[in-house]
């Protein structure tokens, strides 16, 4: 079982092709939460210490994503690699997600948060996969902060699955399809591509997350744990993001040029 749907009429361009509007603040942030052990280790507590910690942490980046103006906030909570772990530390992330589900959806849904999960569920409990369904549909109409939660993703994996779903929607073609006719076929076709990628805990690269989403993403990496991640830690991030120059392909005079241009004007050059 995968969260993959068919793709909607409401599915995002690619960046590819079309430039979008510029923004003080990223519409969408995408987040690796990568330093719960060594947190964990440096105070001398069990790995689950620094887990736990790393939810706090989760609720306190939503916080902030809504009052900054964030609409879009993507998490990466369990590769498809994280299998590799032991077994023991599988079983306590397994447990704290279904607790998670089972406690935040409700408050979730009270403030207005869409809640979604990209990924193949079908390694998952029945229960977990029950509660990532009933949280999905309860709130599926609401309005503010998407929060999407990447559970048992893998950039290859999602881009292997749209290419199985496209091929399954178009049997009769045999060419591979336009990028742009095969985006809405991701996972998250919902959503308008990153603005923004940050990673804590201080490696530099992007481990397999959202890679056909990311092409045209800022980077920004911290030497920050994920449990230490908080409202100022979004802000530095952001500062970092209002600081780089968006080319998408252009040359600085081309961005300059049209950033001097009313709205209207610029989005039609």
């Amino acid at each position: 079982m995968s969260t993959s749907v068919l793709p909607t009429h409401d599915a995002h361009a690619s960046t590819t092709r079309d430039i979008p509007a510029p923004r003080s603040v990223p519409r969408h942030v995408a987040i690796i939460m990568d330093g719960n052990g060594r947190w964990a280790k440096q105070r001398r507590l069990p790995r689950v210490a620094g887990h736990r910690r790393g939810v706090d942490a989760i609720r306190a980046a939503v916080r902030a994503a809504i009052e900054r103006g964030v609409e879009y906030l993507t998490l990466f909570a369990f590769s498809s690699e994280n299998w590799r772990r032991p077994a023991e530390e599988i079983s306590i992330l397994m447990d704290l997600f279904l607790r998670a589900l089972e406690q935040e959806v409700v408050k979730m849904h009270e403030n207005g948060i869409r809640f979604r999960v990209v990924g193949d569920l079908s390694r998952f409990d029945r229960r977990i996969r029950e509660l990532v369904a009933t949280g999905q549909t309860m709130t599926a109409r609401n309005k503010g902060l998407t929060l999407t939660i990447a559970a048992n993703y893998g950039g290859r994996w999602d881009i292997a699955q749209a290419a199985r779903a496209y091929f399954a929607a178009h049997p009769a073609t045999e060419e591979a399809p336009d990028p742009d006719v095969f985006t809405p076929y991701l996972t998250m076709n919902y959503a308008p591509e990153p603005d923004l990628f940050i990673r804590t805990g201080g490696e530099q690269r992007v481990s397999n997350f959202l890679l056909w989403q990311l092409a045209y993403t800022e980077l920004y990496f911290t030497e920050l744990l994920w449990p230490d991640f908080d409202a100022a830690a979004l802000d530095a991030a952001i500062v970092f993001y209002r600081a780089r120059e968006r080319r998408f392909g252009r040359t600085s005079d081309q961005v300059q040029t049209a950033s001097a241009l009313p709205l209207g004007r610029a989005r039609r050059a």
